[in-house]
């Protein structure tokens, strides 16, 4: 019987400075901004773009042709898709077939997600467990599956600190309640 062995690794990947990597992960032929995080058992892969001032979390997925802005939060096992089986089945490598994600600046995405592709403007909010299926080309909090707008939210002109916390606190209320 023969063996393949595969290995989790980080290589040929350029990093700008200060970029923080919790092993094990698997990424590979990718752009890291500087000042960026990537938590353990996550994912990158090939020709996707990481902006600076990021944050991504443990077990996230994130496949080729995503491109992702500065200032933004991917959370837990956010899972991104490039195939979305325009030919009856999967593309079986076939890079035809596949599409691109742009994610903007200032973007935070909560656990759970899942990004099919689309553009993601600036300053938007995605909600845990949300599945995002169209474009957002409007600023605010979006939920659910598929995800919607539930609200604009306040900006400080300091956009940088992406969680909006009010936003946030008020969303979470909201669903709770």
């Amino acid at each position: 019987m023969r063996h393949i062995s595969l290995h989790v690794s980080v290589r040929d990947v350029i990093f700008g400075e200060n970029v923080t990597i919790i092993e094990p992960v698997n990424i590979y032929g990718c752009k890291i901004g500087g000042n960026s995080f990537v938590g353990p058992f996550t994912e990158i892969q090939k020709e996707v773009v990481i902006g600076e001032k990021c944050k991504i979390q443990s077990h996230a997925f994130i496949c080729e042709l995503v491109t992702i802005g500065n200032n933004c939060f991917i959370g837990h096992g956010v899972i991104f898709i490039n195939d979305v089986f325009s030919a009856d089945g999967p593309a079986m490598g076939d890079r035809d077939l596949l599409k691109s994600t742009t994610i903007g600046h200032n973007v935070s995405i909560g656990s759970n997600a899942t990004i099919l592709p689309v553009k993601i403007c600036d300053n938007a909010v995605i909600g845990a467990g949300s599945v995002v299926t169209k474009d957002i080309t409007k600023p605010g909090i979006y939920a659910g599956n598929p995800a919607r707008f539930l609200r604009s939210i306040h900006t400080t002109g300091n956009e940088a600190n992406v969680g909006f916390r009010e936003d946030i606190n008020a969303f979470e209320n909201g669903i709770n309640n």
